[in-house]
């Protein structure tokens, strides 16, 4: 039922602006939990919150730390639904339980401890990860016939973790564990729905210098446009953002059955390759490729992961868009902000997940 108020954690993130912005669309109060004014400020700037005008219908909770005892408290009281989506990305670190693992799994519990206190609340909806269904062998490299679905779910993983995608794979499955074992042993009066993106790509709004288009998982489709090389594997699993997006706000809806857990994949059971990103590139604008404001020769491994995501269209009455379309909304989006800047750029490599 629209109207009622929804609080979104992480809402200046990636996925967390988009889910504001469907949320909004949809007929939603939005209560957007940001760390900061700035974050907030950069949030009413956007455009596409700008011309849908929320007025009252938008307001914000300043969360300076997820992490701190009760610290959603204030934020949840009189929402109906939460969708959490905050949660630390992957980033080179000498301690991967405290800068990745602890804070995914205590923002997780975290938002549930809250939302238990407050009667109003009726449905949680979280941020997954396929990398929290997924066994780490199966998803950096070794390939099984095995088709995965988002009612998986495997042990909780221990270190040494040799990589900083393991480790957010990692974090992933422990907050996924915690928020089960919450359910099971609360039994509380809410609900809770998880949604399990793979590889999120798609225009990302928030970025307004060409230099950070790496950023963040679009990294992972659109380095090899740009000609980098990278060695690292892949699975071959993406969504379009705006999806994973979408699906966060549908699973509120009261003819949906809660306790239920999503998937994303484009393109089917068996995936993407990251390779097609030159492909498209040439397709769509062979001038830049010509240009070489897309090179397009670069290079990104990947192996086959299979996951199927049927039941997300089906439940939710949805058609997933192609990795096609994703990633040709980042190269639009680079060469956009290209333009404005005059010209080439250096841009900032990142590490996309």
């Amino acid at each position: 039922m629209t109207g009622e108020l929804v609080l979104v954690t992480g809402a200046s993130g990636y996925i967390g602006f988009r889910v504001v912005f469907n949320a909004l669309e949809a007929g939603y109060h939005v209560c957007a939990a940001v760390r900061n004014q700035v974050k907030a400020d950069t949030i009413l700037a956007a455009p596409s919150i700008e011309a849908l005008a929320p007025g009252e219908k938008l307001t914000f909770a300043l969360v300076p730390d997820m992490l701190a005892d009760g610290a959603f408290d204030e934020a949840v009281k009189d929402v109906t639904y939460i969708i959490h989506t905050a949660s630390p990305l992957p980033a080179p670190s000498d301690d991967y339980e405290r800068d990745l693992i602890q804070p995914a799994v205590n923002g997780a519990t975290n938002i549930l401890k809250s939302a238990l206190m407050t009667p109003s609340v009726e449905r949680i909806v979280i941020t997954s990860s396929i990398g929290a269904i997924i066994p780490w062998k199966y998803f950096s490299s070794e390939e099984s016939e095995r088709v995965f679905t988002a009612d998986d779910r495997i042990t909780n993983p221990h270190p040494p973790f040799v990589h900083p995608v393991e480790a957010y794979c990692a974090s992933k499955v422990r907050a996924l564990n915690a928020t089960d074992k919450f359910m099971e042993t609360e039994k509380p009066h809410f609900e809770v729905s998880n949604v399990m993106p793979s590889v999120c790509i798609g225009k990302n709004e928030l970025i307004t210098d060409a230099k950070d288009i790496l950023s963040g998982s679009n990294g992972t489709a659109f380095a090899p446009v740009l000609g980098r090389k990278s060695d690292f594997p892949m699975p071959g699993a993406a969504c379009h953002v705006d999806d994973a997006a979408k699906v966060h706000v549908l699973a509120l809806g009261r003819k949906v059955e809660g306790n239920q857990n999503f998937s994303l994949m484009s393109d089917g059971v068996a995936g993407i390759k990251w390779s097609d990103a030159n492909r498209f590139a040439e397709k769509h604008f062979p001038q830049a490729v010509e240009d070489g404001r897309l090179p397009a020769d670069g290079a990104q491994p990947t192996h086959r992961l299979l996951i199927n995501a049927s039941k997300t269209d089906e439940i939710l009455g949805i058609k997933q868009r192609s990795f096609e379309e994703a990633v040709t909304t980042v190269m639009e989006h680079y060469l956009e902000l290209l333009e404005k800047a005059g010209g080439k750029v250096e841009v900032v490599p990142s590490l996309g997940v």
